[in-house]
């Protein structure tokens, strides 16, 4: 019959051109130009982007090969052959190791260190298969004069200084390597999309392609993305979507100590936190961060805290520090650095009511030192502790620790994993440490260390500054 389909055919429809102006900031599409973004505030941020829409019908995985319903009791699972690197805490990050096929992106703001990272992984990895360095922002003889510090190259490490997608797709088919980095996503362009380099368009469909290609080849495949003023990734935010992990780099351009951390992570532990150390031959591992953190430590300071926190698996000592001072004009004052601002105003509330703390005629300023930032429940007292200290002109013992949440009735409410918080505390040579009370029924305690159980602040307060 004239006008119908054959199911067995396959067809394709292509639309007509659809233009939209899309920010480059957080990836809003808007269908006319605007000059200030109403999601994400930015000014001068939307440029034009044509789309041509393509339906296919073709049924085709991200393997490259066609698929159909499948129960899952017929599943087979797959034990993933991860690959070591010669870092101990990248592979932590990671899950335990390189994946085959997985598609790793990492962020960070400019200079912090990305490339020096992908770069000492790269030559690591050069040994236990081929890899192929695409940079898009460096020649192969910048890059060969940064490689210089970092030791010895082997032979199986190819570098190629390309942004166009295609041709790094044609050499990607011909070397066939094992491992592949891109240096960076917004500097690499599609021909087949008219849009500028770096724009949504151009980072989506890089991406997608580079997905593909991972997949289809089992390539590792790790790709460097910049960020916003914000600390955000740039591009759109479908872009976080479309790999299977999300590594942010972070640190202070000025201090030597560089935190790697998982957002996402498709085959291992999310918030897991790797840190490194920039020297002058590159990122050195540090093995055991809490004595990093507190070696620093003065004894007799007051509005200092020590707090156990849990990183992904990883439990770490850090120390919390608070300075409360008279303010000058009519309205307090709050500043945080590492720690989350709501949270502090809430600690200091609970303080000023339950506590009988006057601190609305206070300026604050707390901070974790070391760069490390802390965001979980448990580091309620510690930061209760410090900002009392400094109230109040009293030190703390330095071998005590806290840990627990502050409800907004001022009591301290239970937290995870408090066994093995006690252990590390008693491995760096605490001898008290102050948790909450309900949180004690059926934990072993180790030897050397007094464990306190409180129900409330106030009784923490009054023991610890007697």
């Amino acid at each position: 019959m004239a006008g119908c389909w054959n199911n067995n055919e396959r067809r394709t429809i292509i639309a007509k051109k659809k233009r939209t102006f899309v920010c480059q900031e957080c990836g809003y599409n808007s269908p006319k130009y605007l000059g200030r973004c109403p999601n994400c505030g930015s000014w001068s941020t939307f440029v034009e982007d044509v789309e041509v829409a393509e339906v296919k019908n073709a049924r085709i995985s991200l393997t490259g090969e066609k698929t159909k319903p499948t129960k899952l009791k017929d599943v087979s699972s797959v034990d993933y052959a991860r690959t070591k690197t010669g870092m101990d805490e990248f592979n932590r990050v990671l899950g335990g190791g390189v994946v085959p096929g997985s598609l790793v992106l990492i962020g960070g703001d400019p200079g912090i260190g990305k490339s020096t990272l992908l770069l000492q992984v790269s030559t690591q990895l050069a040994n236990q298969g081929t890899v192929l360095y695409v940079s898009g922002e460096e020649s192969a003889e910048q890059i060969k004069l940064r490689s210089e510090r970092l030791g010895d190259i082997d032979n199986e490490f190819y570098l190629y200084a390309e942004t166009n997608m295609h041709n790094i797709h044609t050499e990607v088919e011909r070397i066939q390597p094992d491992f592949l980095i891109i240096d960076s996503i917004q500097t690499v362009m599609s021909p087949e999309i008219s849009s500028v380099q770096g724009s949504v368009s151009q980072v989506r469909e890089v991406t997608a392609e580079l997905m593909q290609l991972a997949k289809t080849n089992n390539i590792a495949t790790f790709i460097v993305g910049h960020v916003t003023k914000e600390g955000t990734l740039a591009g759109p935010r479908m872009l976080e979507h479309m790999v299977d992990t999300v590594l942010y780099f972070e640190g202070k351009r000025h201090h030597t100590f560089r935190i790697l951390r998982a957002v996402k992570n498709r085959f291992g532990s999310t918030n897991e936190i790797g840190i490194f150390e920039m020297q002058s031959g590159g990122l050195v591992e540090v093995l055991n961060p809490s004595q990093v953190f507190l070696e620093e430590r003065l004894d007799g300071a007051t509005g200092s805290a020590i707090v156990v926190t849990i990183e992904g698996t990883r439990p770490i000592l850090a120390e919390v520090q608070a300075l409360v001072t008279p303010t000058v004009f009519g309205n307090a004052k709050r500043t945080t650095t590492g720690l989350d601002f709501n949270r502090v105003s809430l600690i200091m509330a609970v303080l000023e009511k339950r506590c009988g703390l006057l601190l609305q005629n206070q300026d604050a300023y707390l901070k974790s030192a070391g760069g490390v930032k802390l965001d979980e429940p448990a580091i309620d007292l510690a930061v209760a502790v410090a900002i009392a200290s400094s109230y109040k002109e009293a030190p703390t013992n330095p071998q005590d620790a806290f840990i627990g949440e502050i409800g907004l009735t001022g009591e301290i409410r239970r937290i995870n994993r408090l066994e093995q918080r006690i252990k590390e505390a008693v491995k760096l040579g605490f001898t008290k440490v102050y948790v909450p009370k309900n949180a004690l029924q059926g934990i072993e305690i180790p030897k050397g260390i007094e464990v306190i159980g409180a129900a409330t602040v106030g009784e923490v307060l009054k023991k610890v500054f007697a």
